[in-house]
């Protein structure tokens, strides 16, 4: 059975605290795994959520800041303690090339796993396989930022009711979506004519940056939209000096981006009341909202 939904590692901003540690969010898409900015003590978190290394598949960190990258050297040791047997991309800005080197061989260790580094330069698809396409957008923060979209392909939906009304069973379910039509004597059958438009789903992960075309492009129509929103609007001028957002802000673009389902994230210290922010998206964001908490599961909403 296929899973989508997304494990959470960790949901504090900057330092960790007695309830959240360190950023870290593990997307589980039909057998795939990718890890979002592992940060400080994602390798134990993995294990309280009951996740291995084994599922990861490839790792995208949005920048260089340490609660977003600090977890790295443990996560890579572990992909070869562990045997992890197929090779795990990694994906980071550019500009951060030194840094992740860094953090790749920050003790010794023997390296048996094929870590793949793939650094992006701009804005666009960095990966393609069966989960569709990876995309990355950059945002506007005080150090370079990507924010990343992970985009399914349509497809067609067989209605079994008509296939059946056609007398197309067994094999010949699989030839029909291959070659667009079967031919029955004289008659012929559509794939069209058994089964209906099946929209791809998305998902965005939107980390620290300033509102901005980036983020509106990641949002875009997302079914889960994983985003910032390190401040509540009284501290609305901090979150614009430090590149940073609002849960207004995060809710608005949700709003705007025709959203289905909001996860809330990268909370700042200063905060102990999760359900404020709940309470000042919901003014703006009439979607399904979570906040976030350590070690939670968040399903991907069913297809719209």
């Amino acid at each position: 059975m296929s899973v989508r939904e997304l494990v959470v590692l960790g949901t504090a901003s900057q330092v960790p605290g007695r309830e959240r540690n360190d950023n870290g969010y593990l997307l589980l898409w039909d057998g795939q795994g990718f890890l979002f900015d592992p940060g400080e003590g994602t390798q134990r978190q993995m294990l309280l959520a009951g996740v291995s290394a084994s599922a990861i598949d490839r790792i995208c960190i949005t920048h260089f800041h340490g609660d977003h990258c600090l977890g790295l050297p443990g996560v890579i040791q572990r992909l070869s303690l562990d045997g992890v047997s197929h090779p795990v991309y990694a994906h980071f800005p550019e500009s951060g090339q030194e840094f992740f080197e860094r953090l790749r061989h920050a003790s010794v260790f023997h390296e048996t796993a094929e870590m793949v580094p793939e650094p992006i330069a701009a804005d666009g698809t960095i990966a393609e396989g069966e989960f569709g396409q990876l995309r990355a957008r950059r945002l506007d923060h005080p150090v370079e930022s990507f924010g990343y979209q992970l985009i399914e392909p349509g497809g067609r939906r067989m209605l079994p009711e008509l296939l059946a009304r056609f007398g197309i069973t067994g094999p010949e379910v699989g030839q029909l979506q291959r070659t667009g039509s079967l031919r029955f004597g004289s008659r012929t059958v559509t794939v069209e004519q058994v089964s209906v438009v099946r929209k791809g789903q998305r998902v965005a992960f939107v980390m620290d940056t300033r509102l901005c075309d980036g983020v509106y492009d990641l949002a875009d129509k997302a079914d889960l939209l994983v985003i910032e929103s390190t401040f509540l609007s009284s501290e609305a001028a901090l979150a614009e000096e430090y590149g940073h957002l609002t849960a207004r802000q995060a809710a608005q673009v949700a709003a705007e981006s025709k959203v289905s389902k909001l996860v809330l994230t990268h909370f700042s210290q200063r905060y102990d009341n999760p359900t404020d922010f709940y309470e000042e998206a919901a003014e703006v964001f009439g979607g399904e909202i979570v906040v976030a908490t350590d070690l939670s599961r968040v399903s991907v909403p069913k297809r719209r």
